[in-house]
């Protein structure tokens, strides 16, 4: 039983000296039980580690380049029942946790996303990233065959024996359009009970943006067909 708390950081010092603490306060609403891992970048590029001891979190290093390789470094070190990861740069607040961790549990849920565009929820990002991210987020839905309205949101919580039994490949943010897919292909059926909690997505308090709006564009569209391929066979994540 208990939560594994994720949060991949990038020179997110800062940040995490002011998250850590919230983080701990909303997660013990929830469970007594619980971990925080922060996954750092391969190499230290700031005092990270030191908030990290600070605040009891368990810091380690990725082990493969990349948004995609910090995700699966973070799979194989959680260990315990209930994997939650948010955004380390303040942009998604703490206090939603106790709702996401309601909703997970109360719906029996394979995955609960903490979701900037259903019903009561808003995001105060640049307009040109919204519109993007609604774009992208509407083929997303076509190609791997799934209603939720927010898919390229990391703030997420899953059964952590599911993230365990799939083989991810994608490098950057795209993973996290990977990992649904393939815990929907392991599912009897292939159906998958994805809850939304709505979120307020905020601005980083600290530091800039890591986000290259181009390179990532670029990226995805190559990964949608790839998906939406896997998808069509069937066979993905076995």
């Amino acid at each position: 039983m208990g939560i594994s708390v994720v949060l991949l950081a990038y020179k997110e010092e800062e940040n995490l000296r002011i998250l850590l603490p919230e983080i701990k306060k909303y997660v013990e609403k929830c469970e007594k039980n619980y971990e925080i891992i922060v996954v750092d970048t391969m190499k230290p590029l700031d005092n990270t580690e030191g908030v990290c001891k600070e605040n009891q979190a368990r810091y380690v290093n990725q082990k493969e380049p990349g948004f995609g390789g910090a995700f699966r470094t973070a799979i194989a070190e959680a260990r315990l029942q209930k994997f939650l990861i948010l955004d380390s740069d303040g942009s998604h607040q703490p206090k939603y946790i106790p709702e996401i961790y309601r909703k997970f549990n109360q719906e029996k849920c394979d995955v609960v996303i903490g979701s900037r565009y259903c019903k009561g929820g808003e995001s105060n990002d640049s307009k040109s990233s919204q519109i993007m991210s609604h774009i992208l987020n509407f083929a997303f839905r076509i190609a791997l065959g799934i209603k939720a309205k927010d898919l390229s949101t990391d703030y997420r919580m899953y059964h952590t024996s599911d993230l365990k039994k799939v083989k991810l490949t994608c490098k950057n943010y795209d993973v996290l359009q990977e990992v649904l897919l393939a815990i929907k292909l392991n599912k009897p059926k292939h159906r998958i009970n994805i809850g939304e909690v709505p979120i307020s997505f905020n601005k980083r308090i600290y530091g800039e943006s890591k986000r290259q709006l181009l390179k990532f564009i670029i990226s995805y569209a190559g990964t949608i067909i790839r998906l939406f391929c896997r998808r069509i066979a069937g066979g993905f994540g076995k």
